[in-house]
């Protein structure tokens, strides 16, 4: 078993254990440069037959033709290494077919009723379309000034088959059509969904100008997730619901135990003043009992950002989210430097997908619990 998940952490690191007895995994599979979510639940044997697969909205279109094959390959498939390797191969492939299903030559009609759409709509809405007519790129303002693209992708079939479209919104795009919509309903209804998410875009914007967003460091439209400077190597990561901007959002503290604790206890006894008419950044200054810092105000101060083991800032994607908890120390480390290093000590132990050593920097106690956050 420990090979195993040696080997799965070392092919699929953003994949690990949410649970001590490894029957729950959680994270990301990659490939063609994008990451898909996706979660593994085992019965208490272990066997990848009985298995139970959840996967994100967008895996699951991609891989919507395959379904069979992946339920073969999971009842065939030795151990969850292997199911792995097979699926990320099977999703390569379904992403390069995909590609190529929108590779097709235009005709003059076809060109010509094209046109037709796109004036309907308004050349002053698109951003571009390729030479084969297959793929077109429009614009639209919402209400609050902001800029949005969809990326229309027409299939051979079209217009009696829906086009897909492209959009960076943080809830899925559906799009109604009949054999005689065109364009001018694509817009629309990109407009109308545009409408529907001003307020959780006019919430996400208010944190990224009033706070230090730590990661994403430069979040597009899509992500519902900020990870915000609180101070001296202390953080709240949040994840707002864009369907309900203004509720609570599911929220977790990184940082030293000292520290994130009364900042807890403080927003459980506050929980009472949370006003869903307030902006949700608002609220979150009520609950805690704090104002945000400035990311000028912490640049200036002794504010670390760069992890104690490879000294950098960015890794792989990943920024520093592991803190020590020795009060006089403090250090972030990134949780795949820190891993590595503990693994590397002979005093390390591990319990499950706890690891327990000691600090590089202050050589005090310090623990790792291997985990993903959700997306």
């Amino acid at each position: 078993m420990a090979e195993t998940d040696a080997n799965l952490l070392r092919h699929f690191p953003l994949l690990l254990p949410q649970n001590r007895e490894k029957t729950v995994y959680e994270g990301f599979i990659s490939a063609q440069g994008s990451d898909f979510h996706l979660r593994i639940m085992l019965p208490k044997d272990r066997q990848l037959k009985n298995a139970r697969l959840l996967f994100s909205w967008q895996l699951k279109n991609i891989l919507n033709e395959y379904r069979q094959i992946v339920q073969q390959r999971l009842k065939q498939s030795p151990d969850l290494v292997s199911f792995m390797m097979e699926l990320k191969m099977l999703l390569e492939v379904a992403l390069k077919n995909r590609q190529e299903l929108y590779i097709r030559p235009a005709s003059r009609s076809f060109c010509t009723d094209l046109l037709n759409e796109i004036g309907a709509v308004g050349w002053d809405k698109l951003v571009c379309v390729d030479t084969s007519f297959s793929t077109i790129k429009l614009k639209a303002e919402d209400a609050s000034g902001r800029k949005h693209l969809i990326t229309v992708k027409l299939k051979a079939k079209y217009p009696v088959e829906p086009p897909e479209c492209v959009v960076d919104f943080p809830v899925p795009f559906s799009l109604s059509w009949t054999p005689q919509s065109s364009l001018v309903n694509v817009h629309s209804q990109f407009l109308a969904a545009l409408d529907l998410l001003k307020v959780f875009w006019d919430v996400m914007d208010e944190i990224d100008e009033k706070t230090w967003v730590l990661e994403p460091e430069k979040p597009p439209r899509s992500a519902t997730a900020r990870r915000i400077a609180l101070g001296h190597n202390v953080s709240i990561n949040i994840e707002v619901d864009p369907r309900h901007p203004t509720m609570l959002p599911e929220f977790c503290f990184l940082g030293a135990d000292h520290v994130t604790k009364p900042l807890g206890i403080k927003l459980s006894g506050n929980l009472h003043l949370w006003d869903p008419e307030n902006s949700l950044l608002q609220n979150l200054k009520d609950v805690l009992e704090i104002d945000f810092p400035a990311r000028t105000v912490l640049e200036g101060s002794d504010f670390s950002m760069d992890c104690g083991i490879c000294y950098a800032h960015h890794l792989n994607g990943a920024i520093p989210d592991q803190v020590c908890d020795n009060p006089q120390c403090g250090q972030p480390f990134h949780q795949m430097c820190l891993y590595e290093w503990l693994r590397g000590l002979s005093t390390s132990r591990q319990s499950f997908n706890v690891l327990f050593g000691d600090c590089p920097y202050c050589s005090k106690p310090i623990t790792l619990k291997m985990s993903v956050r959700k997306p």
